[in-house]
């Protein structure tokens, strides 16, 4: 029996996935979304406020204001709520529906960016404000998840430590990148202790974190308009790009067989089956990062509507899901 005090203390860091059986590879995905902010989020939310706590930064009476896409907003408004804290969440409008009412709920405010910036799009826009909100007021405290490398640490402390435990002869790893923090965290850790796995970063088209020009992305969680700051690019084998319409197909087989993930994982699950196959590694033993659930994308991802007016009605076809199925 498990009892907690604090929703900070449940994780199911033990939990994966043998996706052979739906995508005709050797992989295994490692689940990170069931804690109660439902996604991997909550570990360096949890990591980034106990170091601000430790250094003074954080104190009664702070706000903490974070730009956010939606899932670390999630985990900062719990975070928030349970430690006494006020919460602000900058995000744009591609934030679900859901996240910004689970993060209202929680008691936070969440604060919408219609208009992107001239250099950095809508991520430059979001974090002009949060930069403005702090110079207006300094019971703000903005923690940084793209430059604080206490986000890169959790999972240098967690992540990577139980997915060594469990795969003592791992050949390969993919990550999905956003801020990068689970990126590099898990990627420093076995660059100095398990120096024979290869860590592939799997990035969204359109993202300009491993370069390249900035193009339309609907769906958050990975990529970003602006390169971030704790990417060290010396630590990554290889980077996978995922186009959007991929990311929803995955996500769309993986429901067929009874798992709802995310648009971040769907992306993952995208790139680590194509890089497999283009590497014909059937003997390989590989790994994958799920870092969210499902639930918060049944208004977008999962919804009919949404696909069709942004990807067009092929996007879903039977022949082109066949199709898939076939390749795996």
């Amino acid at each position: 029996m498990t009892v907690i005090s604090v929703p900070m203390d449940y994780n199911a860091e033990d939990l994966y996935v043998d996706l052979r059986p739906i995508v005709g590879q050797g992989l295994f995905l490692k689940c990170e979304g069931f804690n109660f902010a439902g996604s991997i989020k909550l570990k360096a939310a949890r990591e980034m406020v106990e170091a601000a706590e430790r250094k003074g930064v954080l104190k009664p009476g702070s706000i903490l204001v974070e730009s956010s896409s939606g899932n670390l907003g999630v985990a900062l408004s719990i975070l928030a709520a349970s430690k006494g804290y006020g919460f602000l969440c900058v995000t744009d409008a591609r934030c679900n529906l859901s996240a910004r009412r689970f993060m209202e709920a929680m008691g936070s405010q969440v604060h919408i960016i219609a208009e992107p910036a001239a250099n950095g799009g809508l991520l430059g826009a979001r974090i002009a404000h949060v930069q403005a909100l702090c110079a207006s007021d300094d019971r703000y405290v903005w923690l940084n998840q793209y430059t604080n490398v206490n986000n890169w640490k959790a999972h240098y402390r967690t992540t990577a430590p139980a997915i060594a435990h469990h795969f003592p002869r791992l050949d390969v790893l993919f990550i999905g990148a956003g801020t990068t923090g689970t990126l590099m965290g898990c990627a420093r850790y076995f660059r100095e202790r398990h120096r024979q796995v290869k860590v592939v970063a799997v990035d969204s088209v359109g993202s300009v974190t491993f370069g390249g020009e900035p193009g339309r992305r609907m769906i958050p969680g990975l990529g970003t308009s602006v390169r971030p700051g704790l990417l060290d690019e010396s630590f990554v084998d290889e980077v996978v790009r995922v186009e959007e319409a991929d990311t929803i197909r995955a996500c769309h087989r993986l429901a067929r067989r009874g798992f709802l993930f995310g648009g971040s994982t769907g992306t993952v699950v995208s790139g680590a089956t194509e890089w497999l196959a283009r590497h014909e590694a059937h003997d390989y033993t590989a790994v994958a990062i799920a870092p969210d659930l499902g639930e918060r994308y049944l208004d977008t991802i999962y919804q009919t509507n949404w696909l069709h007016a942004l990807y067009g009605e092929e996007v879903l076809s039977p022949d082109i899901l066949a199709a898939d199925v076939r390749t795996a």
